[in-house]
């Protein structure tokens, strides 16, 4: 797994902090048990949604779904198994590269990537955040 987009950006220098963490991951069987283990005990469940809707958080629903928004008791939580602009984890692999977190080595999306897949998702919240990176990344070029 590797975080995505918004977090990276934080990583990247932005000042824009938000509340949740993206996480793109690969969507191979041995993974997907990985995230139903490690966000098991954590109970995640369909943000937004009803509080009894029926929702099963295993292999099958990760399976037959592909995006989640999920809340959890640690935060929120957006799984991608691909997003736009830039497609899944194994498309995003090589523009991404490591870092520390919280005592954790985890991948993070280069900037270029960073700014291609905000321009392509389009939000408003996303589009808001184009100019500063833009900007640390011209600094960088510097």
């Amino acid at each position: 797994m590797h975080p995505g987009w918004r977090r990276a950006a934080t990583i990247h220098g932005s000042a824009r902090l938000t509340r949740d963490v993206d996480v793109v991951y690969s969507r191979r069987p041995e993974n997907l048990l990985r995230i139903v283990a490690a966000l098991g005990p954590f109970e995640p469940y369909l943000r937004g949604a009803p509080r009894g809707l029926p929702f099963r958080w295993d292999v099958d629903t990760i399976a037959q779904g592909l995006n989640f928004t999920l809340t959890t008791t640690l935060g929120d939580i957006d799984l991608f198994g691909e997003i736009t602009g830039g497609g899944g984890f194994d498309d995003l692999r090589p523009r991404a590269h490591p870092v520390r977190v919280f005592d954790r080595d985890v991948l993070c999306l280069d900037l270029p990537m960073l700014i291609r897949v905000k321009r392509a998702a389009g939000r408003p919240r996303d589009l808001d955040a184009l100019a500063e990176l833009e900007a640390i990344a011209d600094e960088l070029d510097r």
